[in-house]
């Protein structure tokens, strides 16, 4: 099971953090099968940038930007901002939040705001809960899991396959490479806790 040394490590959170989360990413470990030191530690290190360390829920920006953006779902007026970036992997445009409701069964189309409140602190426990589960909802849903278990915790993840392997789950969930040097420095801080 997860502990708090390795949730905060591997996110490079604060305790308080992490301390918040723990619960719920234990959860959602437990629920999509994120359950080998490889898958753990790749998940929480991409959710550790993801979230700026297990602090941020919501996307700082304020979803103007994906406005008519027809490749998110983004069809009505509104729709960027009402459907910008939630959950610690930011769960983002209409066609996602429609996803996630449906596998989640909470109605996020109508209620955008129960992925995440801002921040951990402004965050409620249904808030807290909805972002850790939609972030292993999206994890499992890109099939990343097969992905972790190329990576070979033993090697470098510097260079190599898996390198190769890091970089194909972060374009997975960031669409490029934005922070992949803060991804992997995540995933190295945390690596003495899996091995």
């Amino acid at each position: 099971m997860l502990t708090l040394g390795q949730l905060k490590e591997a996110t490079c959170s604060k305790s308080t953090y992490a301390s918040k989360f723990l619960p719920y990413i234990i959860e959602t470990c437990d629920q999509f099968s994120i359950s080998t030191p490889s898958r753990m530690l790749n998940f929480l290190a991409q959710v550790g940038h993801e979230s700026g360390g297990l602090f941020y829920t919501e996307e700082l920006a304020s979803g103007s930007a994906y406005e008519g953006r027809k490749d998110l779902g983004n069809i009505e007026k509104g729709d960027g901002v009402r459907f910008k970036g939630r959950g610690l992997i930011q769960i983002t445009g209409r066609t996602n939040y429609k996803a996630v409701s449906k596998a989640l069964g909470t109605d996020f189309i109508a209620n955008p705001i129960f992925l995440g409140g801002k921040n951990v602190i402004r965050c409620n426990t249904t808030q807290l809960k909805n972002a850790a589960e939609s972030a292993g909802w999206f994890w499992d849903s890109r099939h990343l899991n097969a992905l972790a278990d190329e990576i070979d915790i033993n090697k470098s993840i510097d260079t190599g396959n898996n390198l190769v392997i890091f970089k194909k789950i972060t374009k997975t969930i960031n669409g490029g490479y934005n922070g992949l040097p803060d991804r992997l420095n995540r995933y190295k801080t945390g690596l003495s806790y899996f091995i």
